[in-house]
């Protein structure tokens, strides 16, 4: 669709570094210690808490107004979920006329808006206040689709450029949308960490990620999905807006150091090198009844930590080539090794 061939047609976006608003940031860390340092900046940096409908100031209608517009017919929005402007189906248009907005009860062939995050999926209810007027997840849509929608959680499809209800009675965004969707909720997990849950609004396996709080459904959409010039947009004037930005927008990869799952992006170019990461082999075996060991060609010294399944830290110290895991119940662990202010954690089974 448009949106996609408009960022085939743009130059793809490499900074010679990493931008200065993540100049707080250490990209050394991953997993739940990256995590907490982007909820702290995009927390920070959120200085206006835009009210949802407002008269007199700059309301989520107002932001929309500008973040949504087609970027090759700017007195048009695009409509989230949608894939046809040239059938006879209305509820299906990828794009209407910007001043097609609803504002009464009688939407049909009129455009409202979304929340990405349904705000009844909370804990708790968004509301329409802080997280249920983040404009980072609020979308134009088609009154009858998003009443399709309504507030069905995320599930995998067939791949189809469509949206449709899935045979369980969940949501399918389209092949078009399924990356817009990952990063908009993996968004509200990191801003608002204990309201907005992806497993809240996501089915499916969670094996990706060490602690099972990420889907492995955005995972693979943020990685199937590129990042479109639509989204760049949208996150770019929500930076003047809001303040604040959409970390995965600006870097899918940063969802791969968090959450593990199929490599997404790196827009920046550096953070999956060396650089910032220790080696994916760097231990082994990952299923052991006794010992974990450690490739240790250049005889460095890393500080571990093995923490359980809910997060408990087990143990800490100190090694050069091996970790001790007999004295602990079968199950599944995650160590973390630190070397040099590079740090990787990784799963491993004691049976």
């Amino acid at each position: 669709m448009l949106k996609k061939l408009l960022f085939l047609l743009v130059p793809t976006l490499f900074y010679a570094q990493i931008p200065a608003y993540y100049a707080s940031i250490d990209f050394t860390q991953e997993g739940d210690y990256l995590k907490n340092q982007l909820t702290t900046l995009i927390t920070n940096t959120h200085t206006t808490n835009l009210p949802y409908t407002a008269t007199g100031v700059t309301d989520t209608w107002d932001a929309l107004y500008q973040t949504d517009l087609n970027p090759s017919n700017t007195n048009n929005v695009l409509l989230v979920y949608g894939w046809n402007d040239t059938d006879a189906d209305i509820t299906n248009d990828y794009s209407r006329a910007q001043t097609s907005s609803c504002h009464t009860s009688s939407c049909s062939g009129l455009w409202v808006r979304e929340h990405v995050y349904p705000r009844s999926l909370g804990t708790p209810n968004l509301g329409f206040e802080f997280a249920g007027a983040d404009a980072h997840h609020l979308r134009s849509i088609d009154s009858d689709r998003n009443n399709s929608r309504s507030n069905r959680k995320f599930e995998d499809g067939s791949g189809s450029i469509m949206s449709y209800i899935t045979l369980a009675g969940n949501w399918y965004p389209g092949d078009e949308w399924r990356g817009d969707v990952a990063r908009m909720i993996m968004y509200m997990y990191v801003r608002y960490p204990s309201q907005c849950l992806p497993n809240n609004v996501g089915v499916g396996s969670t094996s990706y990620s060490n602690y099972g709080d990420m889907p492995n459904v955005f995972l693979d959409w943020n990685a199937q999905d590129p990042v479109s010039q639509y989204e760049m947009n949208r996150n770019n004037i929500l930076n003047t807006i809001q303040g604040n930005r959409n970390p995965f927008i600006d870097n899918p990869y940063l969802a791969t150091i968090i959450w593990n799952g199929p490599q997404a992006t790196d827009s920046w170019g550096v953070l999956s090198s060396d650089e910032y990461s220790l080696s994916n082999n760097l231990i082994y075996p990952t299923i052991t009844n006794d010992y974990i060991y450690i490739n240790n060609i250049e005889n460095k010294t890393y500080n571990y930590s093995i923490f359980n399944t809910l997060g408990q830290l087990i143990t800490t110290n100190t090694t050069t080539n091996s970790i001790d895991l007999s004295g602990n119940s079968k199950g599944i662990y995650f160590i973390t090794l630190q070397s040099e202010n590079k740090t990787k954690s990784y799963k491993v089974i004691l049976n």
